[in-house]
């Protein structure tokens, strides 16, 4: 009778709560080239995050069409596993080809890409990215995952040419080995095994624009301070100003998507 019970209580899961918040700001550039977006279908939650690469709102258009292009595949298809995931890029950057095709002048446009899908009833997720669009995970104040950049300086530092702290400023920290729309660009990166998720745990999603001026450390002590998901990311966000004020580099466009998962 108790495997029968635990069965049943297993099979009518409740589906774990998500709490989410964002900001997308242009910083010091003329325009905004950052895209987000998120869609939820049943127990699953797509969140998108996107920085574009292109002159002249070329940028602006490719980061746009990667966000609209996921979250309409999902929509239609909502589907938790590496191959559905693996599918929803594919369909990005078929569309962003195509729409280089129609438009001679944004021939050059592309774009990074951070994709998190939670399945909120079986407590698990997987993400996929491109470029230097990261996605941390932290639980009970410690960092347990992070993606790593498809960049050149990332490279660098895997080669044990350059220390880790080079990422932040490099002054050719923002060349990528992978984006959306660049021929020859290195293939999205897809994890393959979902991980589990506990109520706690929380998510980071950013752009270069936001992750530069903050350390990891940084993004740990404002999780220990923060109540919800808003909370931390004002907090972060406030550390990404004062730091990006005492430097004299122009600050990029900058977005970050935070996501609690259950009661933290």
């Amino acid at each position: 009778m108790g495997e029968m019970s635990s069965r049943l209580l297993s099979d009518t899961a409740v589906p774990v709560v998500l709490s989410l918040a964002q900001l997308s700001h242009a910083g010091g550039r003329q325009v905004n080239q950052d895209s987000w977006g998120s869609a939820q279908q049943d127990d699953l939650t797509c969140i998108i995050v996107s920085d574009g690469v292109g002159g002249e709102y070329g940028g602006e258009i490719a980061s746009n069409v990667v966000v609209h292009s996921i979250m309409e595949v999902f929509v239609e298809e909502a589907s938790f596993g590496p191959r559905a995931l693996q599918s929803y890029v594919d369909h990005a950057v078929a569309q962003l080809y195509r729409r280089q095709a129609q438009i001679p002048r944004l021939k050059d446009m592309s774009a990074t890409v951070a994709t998190l899908l939670i399945d909120q009833k079986n407590r698990c997720a997987l993400w996929a990215h491109m470029g230097d669009t990261r996605i941390y995970q932290f639980r009970r104040g410690q960092l347990l995952n992070y993606t790593k950049d498809h960049s050149l300086i990332q490279q660098f530092v895997d080669a044990g040419h350059c220390s880790p702290d080079q990422l932040r400023r490099h002054p050719r920290r923002s060349i990528l080995c992978a984006a959306a729309g660049v021929e020859g660009s290195g293939p999205a990166e897809v994890m393959q095994n979902a991980i589990q998720i506990q109520d706690g745990d929380a998510f980071l999603i950013c752009t270069d624009g936001f992750w530069e001026w903050i350390s990891e450390a940084e993004m740990v002590r404002a999780a220990t301070q923060a109540g919800s998901a808003q909370d931390w990311l004002t907090i972060m966000h406030t550390v990404v100003e004062q730091n990006g004020r005492a430097s004299s580099v122009p600050l990029d466009n900058c977005t970050a998507f935070t996501i609690y998962v259950g009661n933290p």
